[in-house]
């Protein structure tokens, strides 16, 4: 760190060197205003705003025994009486005004200064630029006052204190507002928009495994409900015809062989099984196979029932009289209990979401209504023109009041982190090389602390490191107080340099 030393010349006295003390004075101006400018840095990134306010800053603590009136000195440290900006080493005169240099003060005098008498003014500065000051009360260009510097206030900043201390009637017009460090879940919401689709697992395709004529339908338009066991259609296929004759042909064999020994009686049951098995491999119902062996008549015609309940979809025209092959999409049947709902998220959102979680569902369809969704799959490839991921949402539709086809916003709560330890996200001052908060000490007191932050949502930020249970951070007119700490931060900086540098 590159050392800034005020070197201070001590002044002859002579008539003869007037004109370039006069010089010499004004290039120590200058020295004194860079001075004061590293004086009020802020390590926090935050200008300094303290006494118009009505902020005090807090006593410090005495070094040890002192002089009758209890102070004592910084060891080694003088300053200016008119310019506190300027701190040696050793005694000697101050290069701004040729005043002599005075020893640094520790607190242990501030008390009875405090109680007994008037508090000593360094100078004044300005309200709105604390590193503009003046050895005089005046006015800024807008006319506003100068504020006041005071010993004690230097004095504290010295003992290396960054705590403030503010009167409560100051913090009610401060509008200081506290609120404790607690444990919560943190959620993180994510909306993206979707259309309603199918469900894919619940529609099915009605085609044969024979070929064959269509005699009769049951289905006369698209839209259609059906349900699951009801005849869709009449076929007449010959394979099925032939089928039939040999089923009550093996059944008539077997019932002649009833008495016969058990191997040519097993052997008779077999073909009518054989038989049975023919029906089943073509979706033939039992309940079918079961009416044809009661009644023992062949049937030309046989119903193609449906495999599923639902509502049709798709269905060829002209069915009637229509050759069909094996194969062949004769009807398509969805289920409409349950739809799917596509949406997108980007690939940095990914982590928020698995398989089952929950989401809220709304539809400009259904003004004030919302529908509950989880997530039923993930797609496992991210789009790389768009930078997302494709996910599928399971929707119930009991009423069937949802449509394939509608658009739909979708509402993500996923909790990131469970019993995370909480302060609202206003509470944080954020100077981009780290987090700060303003704790409540109690009494008037305040500090600032640096924190460790985790996930933030819905208002909170998880702190890892820097708070307790039950801290009490300041949410309003944080920005005030740390600046008033970061002024005294500034001094205590400047003053360990100068102790670190030796002497000038």
């Amino acid at each position: 760190m590159t050392e800034h030393r005020v070197v201070v010349e001590r002044r002859s006295g002579r008539p003869g060197q007037r004109g370039s003390a006069l010089v010499r004075a004004l290039v120590w101006l200058l020295v004194g205003a860079a001075v004061t400018v590293l004086l009020v840095v802020d390590p926090f990134g935050v200008s300094p705003v303290d006494g118009w306010l009505g902020v005090q800053r807090t006593a410090g603590v005495g070094h040890g025994g002192g002089d009758g009136q209890g102070e004592m000195h910084e060891a080694g440290l003088w300053t200016c009486s008119m310019h506190p900006q300027v701190i040696e080493n050793a005694p000697g005169q101050c290069p701004i005004c040729g005043m002599d240099l005075v020893p640094v003060k520790t607190e242990a005098g501030h008390k009875a200064k405090s109680e007994g008498g008037e508090r000593k003014i360094l100078f004044y500065r300005s309200p709105m630029d604390p590193r503009v000051t003046s050895p005089v009360p005046r006015k800024d260009e807008m006319g506003m006052a100068y504020v006041p510097v005071y010993a004690d206030e230097m004095q504290s900043a010295a003992a290396d204190e960054a705590v403030v201390t503010i009167d409560p009637s100051v913090q009610q017009n401060m509008n200081v507002v506290t609120e404790p460090a607690k444990r919560q879940d943190i959620s993180h919401e994510i909306r993206t928009v979707g259309y309603l689709d199918y469900d894919q697992e619940k529609m099915v395709s009605v085609t044969t495994k024979y070929p064959g004529f269509i005699e009769k339908t049951y289905i006369n338009h698209i839209g259609q409900p059906v349900v699951k066991g009801e005849p869709l259609f009449e076929i007449y296929a010959p394979e099925l015809v032939q089928t039939e004759q040999e089923l009550l042909s093996a059944l008539r064999y077997a019932t002649s062989l009833s008495s016969a020994s058990g191997e040519t009686r097993r052997r008779a049951e077999a073909l009518v099984e054989a038989a049975r098995q023919r029906f089943a491999y073509w979706d033939i119902s039992p309940e079918q196979v079961q009416r044809l062996e009661e009644t023992g008549e062949v049937f030309r015609t046989l119903q193609v029932l449906a495999p599923a309940s639902g509502v049709v979809m798709l269905r060829m025209p002209g069915l009637e009289g229509m050759a069909v092959r094996p194969g062949m999409e004769i009807l398509h049947i969805a289920d409409l209990s349950d739809l799917w709902l596509r949406v997108e998220i980007f690939e940095d959102q990914l982590a928020w979401f698995n398989v089952g979680s929950r989401t809220t569902v709304s539809l400009t369809y259904f003004p004030g209504e919302t529908f509950r969704g989880r997530v039923r799959y993930i797609e496992p490839e991210v789009s790389e023109k768009t930078r997302t991921v494709q996910l599928t949402l399971e929707v119930p539709n009991p009423g069937g009041k949802l449509r394939v086809g509608m658009y739909a916003t979708v509402v993500f709560e996923p909790v990131a982190v469970k019993n995370a330890l909480t302060i609202p996200s206003e509470a944080v001052i954020r100077t981009g090389k780290r987090n700060l908060v303003v704790v409540d000490l109690g009494g008037g007191r305040f500090a600032p602390r640096k924190v460790t932050l985790g996930p933030s949502g819905d208002g909170i930020v998880q702190v890892l490191n820097g708070l307790t249970d039950g801290d009490e951070v300041v949410t309003s007119s944080q920005f005030l107080i740390d600046s008033e700490s970061n002024l005294r931060e500034a001094i205590q900086k400047m003053i360990t340099e100068k102790r670190g540098g030796g002497g000038s």
